[in-house]
């Protein structure tokens, strides 16, 4: 047997990819799948990005690029958080990663070690925990609560920092409850968090520009206080349908941007050169795609919603950002993964099992509206049928 290091046995999934591996399964053997499960835009990347890789090959773009990205699209970068928050970064505090986990990924490896803890939302993005169990780190859930609307409270947050805390980890707007803290929270957060200077933080915007019904993203590099430990996490793949381009991005305080750009050269170098240069042309490029994108999303969002809450047994809180509806499914009786599992074999309709996404996600499933309206009105028929017939299992 081979010797590996025993913290592999550690790492966790993410179960979204093993639901669409089954779906996928399911619809080669002829089923009607419809696929609620996975969370990536159905609409393609827009043309002019895809012209602007295309001709940074035909320019020769084939090389490797610095491991913290290109000037240029480090540049962008800036200027885009500058444009749309008024707040100014340095294009040598950003690195161009391939991908959002990545950015977790080097950040927790940063701070987690026995003997710390790392604070971190549940539920929530499932890689979160199992990058902090792999490090060695003790995981501590911060509740995300529906009667919050799932927001996280920073009263909460706070009460759980301990000596032991070396980092805090924040997402908002959120996955998988579609949650937006409110300023007045991030507020209270960031106030608090001078009682503990040693405390780091990430924060997850990826889904930033994903806001309905009036919402307001608030950005923690609005926080002056809190900018020389804030790791910020964002890119391309949710807001500019490019989730296959595999392009993040990262703002690093000083302290932590070498360390950073040291475990790029040793794992991935750099990220692959056209990629950088449709990046750049995403940013800078018109946003009428993006508009009409989020436009498309927030119809499908009144709709599912409404059509959740007239199934039998189930409620749902009317997300205000992501792409993502979170029901209570309490009343049905089911347990949640028993439940996702018998609405894709079932009743053909993918959706994630609440607590795939954390220790607080029993009683709630997960369902994305980045699928057309047809097939969501189609997988809440099949839904109702489902639950108006269903035996629930002993």
């Amino acid at each position: 047997m081979l010797d590996i290091v025993p913290a592999f046995a550690r790492i966790g999934e993410e179960n979204a990819f093993a639901v669409l591996a089954r779906a996928t399964e399911l619809q080669r053997q002829g089923r009607d799948i419809v696929n609620l499960g996975i969370g990536q835009p159905d609409f393609p990347t827009p043309p002019h990005i895809v012209e602007a890789a295309v001709k940074a090959l035909r320019d020769g773009h084939h090389g490797y690029t610095p491991a913290t990205g290109i000037l240029a699209c480090r540049e962008a970068v800036a200027a885009d958080v500058h444009r749309r928050y008024g707040v100014s970064v340095s294009p040598e505090r950003v690195m161009i990663v391939p991908g959002g986990k990545v950015t977790m990924f080097m950040a927790i490896l940063m701070f987690g070690r026995p003997g710390v803890e790392i604070l971190y939302p549940d539920p929530g993005f499932p890689i979160y925990r199992s990058m902090i169990e792999f490090t060695g780190a003790t995981p501590v859930p911060v509740p995300i609560r529906e009667e919050n609307g799932f927001a996280f409270s920073a009263e909460e947050t706070l009460s759980l920092i301990t000596p032991r805390t070396r980092l805090l980890i924040i997402n908002s707007p959120a996955n998988p409850t579609g949650g937006v803290t409110p300023k007045a929270e991030i507020d209270a957060l960031v106030a608090g968090l001078a009682r503990f200077p040693r405390v780091a933080l990430m924060s997850d915007e990826i889904y930033d520009q994903m806001t309905y019904d009036g919402a307001v993203h608030v950005t923690l590099l609005a926080y002056p206080e809190i900018r020389d430990r804030l790791i910020l996490l964002n890119g391309w793949s949710k807001t500019y349908a490019m989730t296959g381009w595999r392009m993040g991005w990262s703002i690093w305080p000083e302290g932590a941007y070498e360390a950073a750009r040291k475990l790029a050269v040793n794992s991935y170098s750099c990220v692959n050169a056209p990629a950088q240069w449709a990046g750049i042309a995403a940013l800078e490029g018109p946003q009428d795609d993006v508009r009409a994108m989020v436009e498309e999303f927030d119809r499908r969002r009144r709709a599912l919603v409404a059509g959740l809450n007239a199934l039998p047994n189930v409620t749902c809180l009317t997300p205000r950002g992501a792409f993502y509806a979170y029901p209570n499914i309490k009343a049905t009786g089911f347990r949640a993964k028993v439940l996702a599992a018998a609405l894709l074999e079932e009743a053909g309709v993918a959706t994630i099992g609440g607590p795939d996404f954390g220790i607080h996600g029993e009683g709630y499933i997960r369902l994305s509206y980045a699928n057309s309206l047809e097939n969501i009105e189609r997988a809440l028929a099949r839904m109702a049928r489902f639950l108006e017939s269903a035996r629930i299992p002993a």
